[in-house]
Formats: structure tokens, sequence, C-alpha cells
């Protein structure tokens, strides 16, 4: 799609631009399952067919959108990264926390999405982050997979966890005790023994609603990182 020149034969009505923003808002506001192509078209004011003239298929707008959000992520131009290599994937992993949590829907896109420009720009400035380190490139790609894997994972685990409404979490906490009531769960048996059902329970919310808890597991990554790296 981004190999294609933009509409020219007339002065064209829309922009990429327009069309992914529309579109992001839809998601965020709806979910994936309600941006189409018809739904799209009717929120620009468009006939679907116009729509076609811009994007050719549902797997155009899925890369669109994506790489949409993928614009979120990079730094704007002229923003240096910290020159330490922790510090400027620290900056990026957690611009690219905040952009899932604001578009958690990305999840739901099936498959790979077309690699679009911003997120070739994102690809540049993480391996920008980690050019000082002396390692050889499938390293420096061990390196920054394993951050991407732990943000991708903390941001999944987080709208599976918080987006719980109250009645589910009692029903759960209900067939939890009723686990540990077999002794099939040792462990937690004398942890609730020590602790108590509902401390343990208490707890467990309080550790998932955390807002340090993503920067202080990042931090833990990177030392093993860094270690394993001074070993070599």
């Amino acid at each position: 799609m981004w190999t294609r020149v933009e509409p020219t034969r007339r002065r064209p009505r829309l922009s990429r631009e327009e069309i992914a923003a529309t579109a992001v808002r839809i998601a965020d506001d709806e979910g994936l399952d309600a941006l189409s192509m018809r739904r799209l078209a009717a929120e620009l004011d468009a006939g679907t067919m116009t729509l076609y003239y811009y994007l050719r298929t549902k797997d155009e707008l899925l890369a669109l959108v994506n790489d949409a959000v993928m614009g979120e992520v990079v730094l704007p131009a002229g923003e240096r990264q910290p020159d330490d290599w922790r510090g400027a994937l620290k900056v990026i992993a957690r611009r690219s926390r905040d952009a899932l949590r604001r578009h958690s829907w990305m999840f739901d896109i099936g498959g790979d999405p077309a690699v679009g420009p911003n997120s070739v720009r994102h690809f540049e400035q993480t391996m920008q982050a980690v050019a000082g380190l002396d390692v050889d490139f499938a390293t420096k790609l061990d390196v920054v997979t394993a951050v991407d894997e732990y943000i991708f994972g903390f941001c999944l685990h987080e709208r599976a966890t918080l987006h719980e409404d109250a009645a589910s979490d009692a029903s759960m906490q209900r067939y939890v005790e009723d686990l540990i009531a077999t002794g099939d769960f040792p462990e937690l048996s004398r942890l609730v023994e020590r602790e108590g059902t509902a401390q343990v329970w208490a707890q467990l919310s309080a550790h998932a609603g955390d807002p340090a808890r993503f920067d202080r597991n990042l931090d833990r990554l990177l030392d093993g990182i860094e270690h394993d790296l001074q070993r070599r």
C-alpha cells in the first residue's frame, strides 16, 4: 500500500492520515469488530467504493491502523534518545506500553499486518538504542525481542485482569477457595493459612494494579540482560 502513489487522477478528498485517524477512533470507541470498510466509509461521509479508491482490502486497512498506532510509539522528530542503551530501551518500552493501553484492540488484529513506515521507524530507533552494545546483530535482536515480549505480555495480562467486574472476581475467588480446600494445592493452602484468604486476594488485586510494577520488572529484565552481556 505504501509503495503506491496516493490517488492523483483527481484531487483526493481524503488522505491516508485522515482515514487512519478515523479508523483508530472507531476501534477505540467500539472495538476492532466494529471497524469495517462500510462503517469507516460512513464515518468519513464517503461511499464504500470511494474508500476502495484508497484501500484495496480489509488487510490494507488493518495495516494502516497498525502503522498509525506505531506512529505513537516512535519518538517524534528532533527528540533524542538517552545515550545509554538501558535508558533508551526504557523510553521505547514505556511509549509502547502506553500506546497498547490506549489501543488494546491491537491484540485482536489477526495475522501479521504489512510493515508500514512507522514500524520501520520503530525498528530503526530500537536498533539505535542498542547500537553501542559490543555484540553481534543476533544478540541485539535477542535483547530487543526480550523487551518487546515483556511489553506485549504485560499489556495483554493487564487487559485480561483489570477489566473484570466485581461479580466475576468474587466468583473466581470462591472457585479457587474450593480448589484449595481439596488439599491438592499445598503451597496455596499454606499461604492462605498464613495470610488469610481475603488478604491473599487483596494482595493479588493490588499487585495486578500496581502502577510501579511495569518499571520494576523491566529493570529486573534489563539487569539480567546486562549481567549476561558482561559475562561475554
